[in-house]
């Protein structure tokens, strides 16, 4: 038997106890497997909530077009102008107008509520008492996390663009430097901006995730992620930062917009992903390390 007489959710307990009662047949890596934490998670209300927000949001917005008053022309393009051009432009501004926001609280919501939860459930404790080790219960709940955030931010691009087409047509897509492609063409660049947002927003998944192991209340740590990208978005607009602006999370999140130009200029969006990236693997490692660490008695 084990010295270790703590309960089995005190931290290092777990596999002392695994070893003791856990059956023959027992498999550490067959326990908590994806099918059924996705099937969980897309069986919770807000999951369904959040996709289906995403869906009417291009609905929402074509109807908000169609009720609006034109007003007097002057001379000038603005993106709500072309927006109306064809559905890939259609498409751009929908991205446009929720990946500063929107899309940071559906990523910050899959991530920072997936651990919380349970432990304001008070069933985190059984879970880990099955015994599911520590590592993979987080690893399983950050992979199905990941696929509903991806899904979601792929879905609006692809929503945005089958209601843009039947109501604007499939026409070039025009930026606002009047540079214009065609409409396939814009279809893959718009699809590819929703890629880069993904990664892009890889440090509010981490950063989530950390502040979901690190407390019992879902609503603080999805807050808590939003409220470091606002700060962040405010401070970049500070130019007497001068180049520390560089080192901000936040500040390559609109450098997809390279996308719509004819000759795609990657620099800013190489800097990007090699930014979100870094911030992903410490804000992630330190998640590991503090799930790893922390009594589970809640």
């Amino acid at each position: 038997m084990t010295t270790n007489d703590g309960p089995s959710t005190w931290k290092g307990t777990v596999g002392d106890l695994a070893d003791d009662v856990r059956p023959a047949r027992y498999r550490p890596g067959h326990t908590l497997p994806l099918r059924v934490e996705l099937r969980r998670q897309l069986l919770r209300r807000r999951t369904q909530v959040t996709f289906a927000l995403v869906t009417l949001l291009p609905v929402i917005l074509w109807i908000a077009f169609e009720l609006a008053d034109n007003g007097t022309p002057t001379g000038s393009v603005n993106l709500v102008d072309l927006a109306k051009g064809s559905g890939a432009n259609f498409a751009v501004f929908a991205l446009f107008a929720s990946s500063s926001f929107l899309l940071v609280v559906v990523v910050a919501l899959f991530f920072g509520d997936t651990v919380a939860a349970e432990a304001s459930w008070s069933s985190l404790r059984y879970l880990l008492a099955a015994p599911i080790p520590r590592a993979r219960l987080l690893r399983q709940k950050a992979v199905v996390s990941g696929v509903l955030s991806v899904a979601a931010l792929l879905l609006l691009p692809v929503v945005s663009l089958v209601v843009g087409a039947l109501a604007y047509g499939t026409g070039d897509l025009v930026s606002p430097t009047g540079e214009s492609l065609t409409f396939w063409t814009g279809v893959g660049r718009v699809l590819l901006a929703a890629l880069y947002i993904a990664v892009q927003l890889s440090w509010v998944a981490a950063l989530a995730l950390l502040l979901s192991v690190s407390t019992d209340a879902p609503l603080g740590a999805v807050g808590g992620a939003v409220t470091v990208s606002i700060v962040s978005q405010i401070l970049d607009q500070i130019t007497a930062l001068e180049d520390l602006r560089n080192y901000l999370p936040t500040h390559y999140d609109g450098a997809w917009a390279g996308l719509l130009a004819g000759q795609v200029d990657w620099g800013d969006m190489t800097r990007g992903v090699f930014s979100a990236v870094c911030y992903a693997a410490v804000l992630g490692g330190l998640a590991v390390w503090q799930f790893r660490r922390k009594d589970v008695t809640s």
